[in-house]
């Protein structure tokens, strides 16, 4: 059998050993804070400025800002000039699609013209799309909200079209001016021009 007994512990080393260890950890965690500032939240952004509205050009916008933020993105959609329509509750449910220089119409420019063209080529579509079980304009709003996505109606153009935010959907982001949306795209990966 051992004779040896431990040796108690200098109370005085220990503690330093506790000091330097805790300064470590507080130097470690400052390092870690500059790191996630610098790196931001991971959150991806995405702005969208939505300029058209027809009824074929509010698809691509509402879609790709309610799909990126299902996936957890942070999304603008800042909408001008004749893409506020788009955020119009009455004018949103009767915007038309243009069948005059539209590559994809299978009918010469001169058919096209016709005054009835446009609602005929509209009423194909909404016909495709109930039949598809594509989702609406006002759905995919409602979805876009819902889901986060911020839809700003530009303040000058609510001024020039003389429209009031009224007029616009609930939740809509009014007062909104040019000077916002640069802001966020700046910080944004990724900026669209629809």
């Amino acid at each position: 059998m051992s004779t040896d007994t431990p040796q108690s512990p200098d109370p005085a080393a220990n503690a330093e050993e506790v000091a330097d260890l805790q300064a470590r950890i507080d130097e470690l965690e400052e390092e870690l804070s500059a790191v996630k500032s610098e790196v931001g939240d991971g959150q991806k952004k995405m702005t969208i400025i939505a300029t058209k509205g027809t009824f074929d050009m509010a698809y691509p916008p509402l879609i790709l800002a309610s799909t990126a933020a299902a996936f957890g993105w942070d999304v603008v959609v800042f909408h001008t000039f004749w893409g506020l329509d788009i955020l119009h509750e009455e004018k949103s449910k009767n915007l038309k699609m243009s069948a005059v220089g539209n590559p994809s119409m299978p009918m010469p420019n001169a058919i096209a013209s016709l005054p009835f063209m446009d609602s005929m080529a509209t009423k194909m579509m909404e016909k495709k799309i109930d039949e598809q079980g594509t989702a609406t304009i006002e759905e995919l709003i409602e979805m876009s909200l819902d889901t986060g996505v911020d839809l700003q109606a530009c303040q000058m153009t609510m001024e020039l079209m003389d429209y009031d935010e009224a007029e616009m959907y609930d939740d809509v982001t009014t007062g909104v001016g040019a000077a916002t949306a640069l802001e966020h795209m700046a910080d944004a990966d990724i900026q669209l021009l629809v």
